[in-house]
């Protein structure tokens, strides 16, 4: 008799708990918001692009646009908060919130709401672990009724790798089959390379029309252009320094229209303005032209070398034709 009374016991208290858990989860569905209807939802879900090989520190993006149609709107109140972990379990899911950008765009008869989230990993393991933004659950209110009704957001599930394998190992080992080759954003350093070259390009364009003997660009064919080829052609010896000289006199004729000589020196400057930084050195080259043509030949001339100088004196001219401000004439006449 007293085991059946244990028996009795034992039996009435294990149906005392399951009607109790059974009320539980009745009062819990009880007071569950109800599910707002499909007809009043249009959602559309960008996930990441894949769901493996995400290690502690990586930012996971995911877009979510939401189509709210009347008579509901959205209690924005319900979205993710910034800074919220996730929870499995009373456990700490080492997914955060870090950031949310929101926008709306409001129709006839609807709302649209772009919701671009991002969630960073915080915690790694040994193993590959399995992990999950969660599905979160917004709150949408009746504007006539104020009846609020909820919409669960579906989860996405991914896997966590861990830094390092465990134990020794080699390092085109480590990498998993399943994980795509990690690129760079090369988009940036293309950009700066573009920049830099344009910049190269018109440096050595602008080196190329200073400097420059040839041709190649509007007025790199002016007469004193010409005049340091012919000049740059020819020897140290008397001869040459006075065909050079007859040169360099054929191109001032030339650019000034005329016979040019020291009475109509400064004419010639005011008409062409742009030679007079080399006006002192025009003059010196008049002078160097009367030691070679009426002085003795037997005396030597006061400048040190006459073509190094003629040269000299036939860029700077060049310069000048060319708009340029030529540099300091080295050595004196």
């Amino acid at each position: 008799m007293q085991f059946h009374d244990r028996i009795f016991s034992f039996l009435t208290q294990a149906l005392l708990v399951l009607f109790l858990a059974t009320c539980s989860q009745l009062s819990i569905a009880k007071n569950e918001l109800p599910t707002i209807g499909e007809q009043y939802m249009d959602v559309d879900i960008v996930d990441p692009t894949r769901d493996a090989g995400y290690v502690v520190g990586d930012i996971l993006q995911r877009k979510i646009t939401l189509t709210v149609k009347q008579p509901y709107e959205l209690i924005t109140e319900s979205l993710p908060i910034v800074g919220y972990e996730h929870r499995y379990r009373g456990k700490k899911s080492g997914i955060e919130l870090v950031k949310i950008n929101q926008s709306m765009d409001k129709n006839a008869d609807s709302e649209t709401y772009t919701l671009d989230l991002s969630y960073q990993v915080f915690k790694t393991d040994r193993v590959a672990k399995p992990a999950a933004l969660r599905a979160e659950v917004i709150k949408l209110r009746h504007t006539k009724t104020k009846e609020v009704v909820q919409y669960r957001l579906p989860d996405f599930a991914f896997r966590i790798s861990p830094l390092s394998l465990i134990g020794q190992i080699k390092l085109d080992e480590e990498m998993y089959p399943f994980i795509p080759p990690l690129t760079l954003d090369s988009q940036p350093v293309t950009f700066n390379i573009k920049v830099l070259s344009v910049i190269l390009a018109l440096a050595l364009l602008g080196l190329l029309y200073i400097f420059g003997a040839y041709a190649w660009l509007p007025r790199m064919g002016a007469p004193f252009a010409k005049a340091y080829r012919d000049v740059k052609k020819l020897s140290d010896s008397p001869e040459d320094i006075k065909q050079a000289v007859t040169r360099v006199h054929q191109s001032l004729n030339q650019t000034a229209g005329g016979s040019l000589f020291n009475n109509n020196l400064d004419a010639f400057i005011s008409q062409h303005e742009a030679f007079l930084p080399v006006k002192s050195e025009i003059e010196q080259f008049f002078g160097l032209s009367h030691e070679v043509f009426f002085e003795d030949a037997s005396q030597s001339l006061n400048t040190e070398s006459p073509k190094a100088w003629l040269l000299q004196f036939c860029r700077r001219m060049r310069d000048c034709e060319r708009g340029l401000t030529p540099d300091p004439l080295q050595g004196n006449a």
